[in-house]
C-alpha cells in the first residue's frame, strides 16, 4: 500500500489545514449534463471513454477551483454506489465492480497528477456508500454484516493510492462501525459521514452525538474523524449548538444546496440549487460553533459554482 500523503499517516486537515471538497456529483451529472444514472450510480460512467472524460472534467474543475483560491482539496471517487448490491442492481458483476473501484481511484489520481499549480494538498478518498438507501433505513445490518459487506470495497481501495476511505451518508451507527472495522483491518484511514434529517437526527432517529460515541466506543476511536453530509447548514446548526466533547471529532461538512427534507428532494422534479454565496456563508458560520471544521464542501444540488463561492469566502474569512 502506497500513498502520497505521508504513507497514509498524516492527514493535513487534522493539523488545521482547510480543504474544500468536490460537490454533488450525481445531481450535477443528472441535471446539468443530462446523464442517465441508474440507481444513482455514477461509477457506470467509467465503462466508456465519453463517461470517463466527463468525470475527468468534473474533478479537474474542482481541483483547479481550489488551486485558484490557494486551497487544497479532498476529492471523493465516483464510487458511492460501487458495492456488491448496487452493482447487481445495475447489472454489473462483483468482478466488474472490483475493477471499477480500482479504476476510479486511478482516474482521480491521473487528474491530480496533470493539474499544475496546486496550492495545497489534494487527497483522494475512496468513497463508500450505504448498502441500502442513503435516506431511509430499510434493512439494518449488524456490525459484523456491515464489516463483511464493506470490506470488499475497502480492501480494493487499500490496494490503491487512495489516501483514505470515506463512508458518506451513513444512516445508522452499526453500519458505520462495520465500515470502520473493515478499514482498520485493511490498514487505511477512515472517515464516517452521517446524514441528518431536518430535525438534526440520523434517519434511524439517533442523534449525531450518540452515533459518534457509539462508533468511537466500538472501534477504539477508529475513524480519523467524522463528517455530516447531505444536509443543509440550517439542519446541522441545532446539532452543533448542543456542543459536547463529541464535536471535537467533527472535522467536515458537505452541505446540500436545498433546505428541503430528503423526502422532498426525492420527489422534486427540478433541482434546487439554492444560492452559492448564501450557502457558503451559512456553512462558514458553523465554524463559530465548531472551530475544528477544516473540510468543507457540497453535496446534493451543488456544483463547482458552490465550491468556488465557498473557496472565495474561506479566503476572505
Amino acid at each position: 500500500m502506497t500513498s502520497s500523503i505521508d504513507e497514509r499517516g498524516g492527514l493535513p486537515q487534522l493539523d488545521g489545514t482547510t480543504l474544500v471538497t468536490d460537490s454533488g456529483l450525481e445531481t450535477d451529472l443528472l441535471f446539468h449534463h443530462g446523464v442517465d444514472l441508474p440507481a444513482f450510480a455514477a461509477f457506470v460512467l467509467l465503462r466508456d471513454e465519453p463517461g470517463r472524460q466527463l468525470l475527468q472534467r468534473y474533478y479537474r474543475e474542482h481541483l483547479e477551483t481550489a488551486a485558484a483560491h490557494g486551497l487544497g482539496c479532498v476529492l471523493e471517487t465516483p464510487t458511492w454506489r460501487a458495492s456488491a448490491d448496487w452493482a447487481a442492481a445495475v447489472g454489473w458483476t462483483r468482478e466488474q465492480v472490483v475493477r471499477v473501484n480500482r479504476d476510479a481511484v486511478q482516474l482521480v489520481e491521473d487528474v491530480r497528477a496533470t493539474v499544475p499549480g496546486q496550492a495545497g494538498p489534494c487527497l483522494v478518498s475512496g468513497c463508500v456508500g450505504p448498502r441500502a438507501d442513503g435516506y431511509v433505513v430499510a434493512r439494518r445490518m449488524t456490525v459484523d454484516e456491515a464489516r463483511d459487506y464493506h470490506a470488499e470495497q475497502v480492501d480494493v481501495f487499500a490496494e490503491t493510492e487512495a489516501d483514505l476511505v470515506s463512508l458518506l451518508t451513513a444512516t445508522y451507527p452499526e453500519e458505520a462501525t462495520g465500515f470502520v472495522r473493515a478499514a482498520q483491518a485493511a490498514g487505511v484511514p477512515s472517515v464516517v459521514s452521517f446524514t441528518v434529517e431536518v430535525d438534526g437526527r440520523l434517519p434511524d432517529g439517533t442523534s449525531v452525538a450518540d452515533a459518534v460515541r457509539a462508533v468511537d466506543d466500538a472501534t477504539a476511536a477508529g475513524p480519523a474523524y467524522y463528517m455530516v453530509n447531505c444536509a443543509h447548514p440550517r439542519h446541522v446548526r441545532p446539532v452543533l449548538e448542543q456542543h459536547g466533547a463529541w464535536t471535537r471529532r467533527l472535522v467536515g461538512l458537505r452541505a446540500n444546496a436545498s433546505t428541503r427534507s430528503h423526502a422532498e428532494l426525492d420527489n422534486a422534479p427540478e433541482l434546487d440549487e439554492g444560492d452559492p454565496g448564501t450557502l457558503a456563508e451559512e456553512l462558514l458560520s458553523l465554524r463559530s460553533l465548531v472551530p475544528g471544521l477544516t473540510v468543507l464542501g457540497g453535496c446534493c444540488g451543488t456544483d463547482v459554482r458552490h465550491i468556488d463561492a465557498l473557496a472565495a469566502a474561506l479566503t476572505r474569512d
